[in-house]
Formats: structure tokens, sequence, C-alpha cells
């Protein structure tokens, strides 16, 4: 999961090579950090936050299939 994260997001921005993605365990499930150049997290983000909600809207869906939740974050 977090390999299509990561893809997707290299995609999208200016930076790729500084686009990183974290998994950690926590109690709510699987939780992936996105991380990018400044000036790229507007595009990850999307307007009015379409791209970022459609990347959450898939890995939820995949994470259902495989019987775990995950959640996305875009830390500040």
């Amino acid at each position: 999961m977090r390999e299509l994260v990561e893809y997707l997001c290299r995609s999208l921005v200016e930076h790729p090579e500084q686009v990183t993605v974290t998994e950690l365990e926590e109690e709510a499930g699987i939780v992936l950090e996105i991380r990018t150049a400044s000036e790229d997290a507007g595009r990850v983000i999307g307007r009015q936050g379409r791209i970022i909600a459609a990347i959450r809207t898939l890995t939820r869906a995949a994470g259902q299939r495989e019987g775990k939740r995950i959640l996305v974050r875009l830390p500040e």
C-alpha cells in the first residue's frame, strides 16, 4: 500500500525525489504519512482537497479488502 501511495504522489509533484511515505502502526490502524517539499504539498492536496480525498478513498478500499484500516495523513 505504501508503494502505491508513494507512486501516486511522485507522479503529481515537481520534486519527486523529496516524496516520502512512512507507514506507522497505531491503535486506529495503519497510518501512511506523506511528506513532500513544501511547495508540492498543494499538488498532493489538490483543489478543494480532491486529490488527497481520492488517495484516501483508494487506500481505504484496498485496506478493506485486506481487512485493515488505513489512514492517510499529510502532516504540515
